[in-house]
């Protein structure tokens, strides 16, 4: 780039101590994951204890997506420059005390303060995690197992956010959940520096204009997906905000390819596969969100559970996910990335479909355990490929924008996912609380199972032939162990 020259990136930790670096950066993502969910079967206990109306129930997780997935490229270009430590550690602090500002909270304005500033923690947090795990494992058999286990984080970390929110809400409190991280945030605080190999700093100018319009871009067009979700695509706020996202994020494009020293290269869109992973990841998500948070309240509302019964009924998913994440590294000295991620992808919509066929007159074992089995198998095999894709061949001073630009992908698809869902659910007449509930589910799922077999033809035409292309040139037994140093393809 000209007029920058980036800092020299940390030597893999190959001699240090990579058990300690790899449980840190995962123990550090899997908080900001657990909170993304956690608040989910608490949302009952949450709504009581403070008084909340619907409007401010829904803005106890949408104020912490809207900053997280605002924020999330100034969060990884602060890394760039400022040192992917440095950065990885303040936003730590940020997210620690902004959990525990949130288990104080007295009232709904202090809790939804309190989610906004977890976002910004968590903004920073993300992308710097992942940049830090490819600068502290040298290429090759340590680092396709350590972009495994941290793809099979964002997986798990979902799912198990669920069972540990709804035990949490159950037999402490709601608040419990947040109070958690205090602890957990100030061990990784203190072993990071002791750890953690420092990526110094480039050198440079800050890209302030793509700054600004990608984080009031970003946060414009997030912020419009969720009052979609309440007010509707014809609402004039909606409409406002979105087209002013889309203008916003049309003149970060046109300032992108001007700038000497841009907050998101354009050229990390030039390799099919990481273009491919970006879109994928998109849809993925937006259909998972809406399995987590309808699944909950089918569970609640028409099997009637318990929070913590439906924290606990999503562990058939957590528990397959898991054992599959954890055999992924083998599968992928076998085949390649491409076709486990084709494969997760089909057995996750397989479940998915499966799911939405459930009733009022369906019980727990075949109407929900069963499908989660093939969501759980097909997440433990698509996460990887998923994260691992969205990095490949991505230049070493680029990988903190390939990191934001891969989490960015998965906050806003979350956001669009969500609101496609509810918007799905809303079309289904009035009728019997109960019966009505589960038509709603079954239409939101059935809305997610579209959104996978979107994410599944976007694997199939942009990840695998660019992937197996990749596998005959490089002559390697999976592209899931490309460097993300390599050239792209």
């Amino acid at each position: 780039m000209e007029g920058m020259k980036p800092a020299p990136t940390a030597r893999p930790a190959a001699t240090a101590r990579p058990a300690a670096i790899l449980a840190i950066i995962l123990a550090s993502y899997f908080m900001i994951l657990l909170d993304n969910s956690v608040i989910f079967t608490a949302l009952p206990s949450l709504e009581a204890d403070l008084h909340l109306t619907t409007g401010q129930l829904s803005w106890i997780q949408d104020a912490y997506v809207l900053v997280f997935g605002g924020l999330l490229l100034l969060g990884a270009r602060a890394g760039d420059l400022l040192g992917r430590r440095r950065v990885f550690v303040v936003g730590l602090a940020v997210f620690s005390i902004a959990s525990l500002l949130i288990g104080l909270a007295p009232s709904a304005g202090w809790a939804i303060a309190g989610r906004a500033l977890q976002g910004i923690g968590a903004a920073v947090v993300a992308p710097a995690s992942l940049s830090l795990l490819t600068a502290s494992f040298p290429e090759g058999r340590e680092r396709t197992r350590a972009v495994a286990l941290y793809g099979a984080t964002a997986g798990i970390g979902a799912s198990l956010g669920l069972v540990i929110g709804g035990a949490l809400a159950h037999w402490i409190s709601w608040r419990a959940g947040f109070f958690v991280n205090v602890p957990l945030g100030a061990a990784m605080i203190l072993l990071a520096p002791k750890f953690l190999p420092e990526t110094g700093r480039a050198t440079g100018r800050f890209d302030v204009a793509g700054a600004l319009t990608a984080t009031l871009g970003a946060g414009a067009l997030v912020f419009g997906i969720i009052n979609a979700a309440e007010a509707g695509w014809d609402s004039p706020l909606t409409l406002w905000t979105v087209s002013a996202g889309v203008v916003l994020l049309v003149a970060f494009v046109r300032i992108e390819r001007r700038a000497a020293q841009p907050i998101m290269p354009l050229r990390l869109f030039a390799s099919r596969r990481r273009t491919g992973a970006y879109v994928a990841r998109f849809l993925y998500l937006g259909a998972m969100i809406g399995f987590f948070f309808f699944t909950t309240q089918f569970m609640q509302e028409v099997l009637g559970f318990d929070p913590l019964q439906a924290g606990i009924g999503f562990l058939p998913m957590t528990a397959v996910n898991f054992a599959v994440a954890m055999a992924n590294p083998r599968l992928a000295r076998r085949l390649p990335g491409s076709v486990l991620l084709l494969a997760g992808i089909l057995l996750t919509l397989a479940g998915m479909f499966w799911l939405s066929l459930a009733g009022t007159g369906s019980s727990y074992l075949s109407g929900v355990a069963l499908p989660m089995v093939l969501i759980g198998a097909g997440q433990g095999l698509a996460f990887a490929p998923l994260t691992s894709f969205g990095i490949v061949g991505a230049p070493a001073a680029d990988a903190g924008a390939a990191s934001g630009l891969l989490n960015t992908f998965h906050q806003i698809g979350t956001c669009l996912g969500l609101a496609v869902a509810v918007a799905a659910a809303a079309t289904v007449p009035h009728g019997p609380a109960t019966a009505h509930l589960a038509a709603q589910v079954s239409a939101a799922l059935t809305a997610g199972s579209v959104l996978l077999l979107l994410a599944l033809g976007t694997a199939a035409v942009f990840i695998l032939p660019a992937d197996l292309a990749a596998r005959r040139t490089n002559n390697r037994p999976t592209a899931a162990r490309t460097s993300p140093l390599e050239p792209a393809r």
